[in-house]
C-alpha cells in the first residue's frame, strides 16, 4: 500500500456508531494512519479534571486550554495518546470523563487548540490518514478526500456502547448518548453535523465487518479516482 496516492478520509458521527473500530480497521487495512480526535478531547478533560479546573467555568477552561502537552501516536493497530508525558488510554475513558468532556469540548479555546494539533497531524501523515470525530468534514478538514457519516438508531448504539462498558445499563446509556448527542449537536462551535458532501452510512442494520467492507470501498473508490 505504500505507493498508494495518500488520502485523507474524515469519518464523523455520534457516539456508538462504530466510528473508532471501523476507522481503525480500515486505516490498518489500506495502510493509513488512524486519529481518534475523541480521544484528544477526552485527554485534555482528564487533565483538567486532574489538575482541578472547574469545569462550569468556560473561562477557567479556556485559560487552561494551552497548558497540556497531548501527543497522539497515529498506528491503527496500537493508537496511543499521552498527556504531559503520561500514558492516558485508561483513565480518559472513565465515566467520569464521559460525562465531562461535553463542556470541556464546547469552549472555543480548547476546540482551537485540538483542531490546530489535529490538522497539523493530518498534514504530517505521509500515506494518508483517517480520522473520525464529530466535526472532521466540517471544521477540522473541510477539504479531505472523502467524508464519511455514520448513523445509527439510539436503540442499536446504547446497545454497542453498553456492550464496550462492561455491566453498563442499555437504558442509562442510551439516555447518556441521547444527551451526549444534544450537547455536541447544539454548541456554538463546530457542532456535531454532517457535511454536505459526505457520504452518509448507516450502520444500525450492519455488523462491523459490513461497515468497515462499506468504507473500505468507498475509499478505494476516491483513491482510484484521484
Amino acid at each position: 500500500m505504500e505507493s498508494a496516492t495518500p488520502v485523507i478520509v474524515a469519518i464523523d458521527g455520534p457516539a456508538g456508531t462504530g466510528k473508532s473500530s471501523t476507522s481503525k480497521a480500515v486505516a490498518a487495512q489500506l495502510g493509513l494512519s488512524y486519529l481518534d480526535t475523541g480521544a484528544q478531547y477526552r485527554a485534555i478533560t482528564w487533565w483538567m479534571v486532574n489538575n482541578g479546573i472547574d469545569i462550569d467555568d468556560p473561562s477557567a477552561i479556556a485559560a487552561a486550554a494551552g497548558k497540556p502537552e497531548i501527543v497522539s501516536g497515529t498506528d491503527p493497530e496500537a493508537p496511543t495518546i499521552t498527556v504531559d508525558g503520561v500514558d492516558v488510554a485508561g483513565p480518559i475513558r472513565t465515566q467520569e470523563v464521559s460525562a465531562k468532556v461535553s463542556a470541556v469540548s464546547a469552549v472555543p479555546e480548547v476546540r482551537a487548540r485540538i483542531t490546530e494539533l489535529q490538522r497539523s497531524i493530518a498534514a504530517s501523515a505521509a500515506n494518508g490518514i483517517v480520522v473520525e470525530g464529530r466535526d472532521i468534514g466540517t471544521t477540522v478538514l473541510p477539504d479531505a478526500d472523502l467524508k464519511i457519516f455514520l448513523t445509527a438508531s439510539a436503540e442499536a448504539r446504547a446497545a454497542r456502547r453498553s456492550g464496550e462498558l462492561k455491566g453498563a445499563d442499555v437504558q442509562s446509556t442510551r439516555e447518556a448518548l441521547i444527551k451526549r448527542d444534544a450537547a455536541d449537536s447544539s454548541r456554538k462551535t463546530s457542532p456535531l453535523a454532517k457535511a454536505d458532501d459526505a457520504v452518509e452510512v448507516d450502520t444500525t442494520e450492519l455488523t462491523l465487518a459490513q461497515v468497515i467492507e462499506c468504507v473500505v470501498t468507498l475509499v478505494e473508490e476516491k483513491r482510484a479516482g484521484k
